[in-house]
């Protein structure tokens, strides 16, 4: 259907593994291969597909999310994340092993970003104080770290005009060459599609996210009846404080009144008792 034939298991194991390596050193390695094989399969790009649907995937319906088209690996949910503007940030696929998101960047005609970028990443994760390390995967090299809150993979795969980055993360140990949650990643990047349209876009610049319509709906509806709960959160908070002071003032014994001064014809009694 795309004019690739599938990678072979043995291929798709990783051929290398770098432990903490200085990353020049890395770049200058020859068992890195950064380019990718003619055997492999996707990402794909949209004008590459035969078929008239590109939402129809290998073994099921892809999710169209505009600049990316990704297949939903089985048993997966989605999970978006807004930006502070209120539009879609990214789409996590979670899975029970952990999550997996698929973006699609802005790149120039020739490859090599991806590259770049997986140097720079490294580097951000050292300052960190997270141990890194670079692996062989079908796209080339692979990002392998270790956070504090979780385990890492990225995968890129440098395209004609885009640069697709495959985040992995998960619990510790998800994330090693051959986990259960690495595999889900690469056969849903296998199946991606990237939509990079014919806007220019600086390079770098994250491709835009756009939910389908059914998801959208769906969303607002949902972030409208949190709003309306919030508000009637807040109502009730005020009703229950004014209720609250009102039971605390009854509870309180009431002030007995100062009797008034008595006034003579020279003043009041103090003043009379100062003379």
């Amino acid at each position: 259907m795309f004019g690739r034939k599938k990678k072979s298991d043995v291929d798709e194991e990783p051929t290398g593994f770098f432990e903490d390596e200085d990353l020049d050193q890395v770049d200058d390695a020859d068992d890195v291969d950064d380019a990718v094989s003619e055997e492999s399969e996707g990402p794909y790009d949209i004008a590459d597909l035969e078929s008239d649907d590109p939402t129809a995937g290998r073994s099921g319906q892809r999710l169209d999310l505009g600049s990316v088209l990704v297949p939903m690996p089985p048993g997966g949910q989605l999970q978006v994340e807004m930006a502070p503007n209120g539009s879609p940030q990214a789409v996590h696929l979670v899975t029970e092993h952990g999550r997996v998101t698929v973006a699609a960047y802005a790149a120039p005609k020739s490859p090599g970003q991806w590259r770049e970028v997986v140097a720079e990443l490294a580097q951000s994760l050292r300052d960190d104080n997270s141990p890194v390390s670079i692996e062989n995967g079908p796209w080339g090299r692979e990002l392998v770290a270790e956070t504090a809150a979780m385990d890492l993979r990225f995968i890129g795969v440098d395209g004609p005009r885009w640069m697709v980055r495959c985040v992995v993360a998960g619990p510790s140990g998800s994330t090693a060459a051959g986990a259960p949650l690495v595999a889900i990643a690469r056969d849903i990047l296998r199946d991606t599609v990237v939509n990079r349209g014919s806007e220019p876009h600086p390079v770098r610049t994250p491709l835009p996210v756009v939910l389908p319509q059914a998801l959208a709906e769906q969303l607002a509806a949902a972030h409208e009846q949190q709003l309306v709960a919030q508000q009637q959160a807040a109502a009730q908070q005020q009703v229950d404080q004014q209720i609250a002071a009102g039971q605390q003032a009854q509870q309180q014994p009431p002030t007995p009144p100062v009797p008034p001064q008595r006034r003579g014809e020279s003043g009041s009694a103090m003043q009379q008792l100062g003379q």
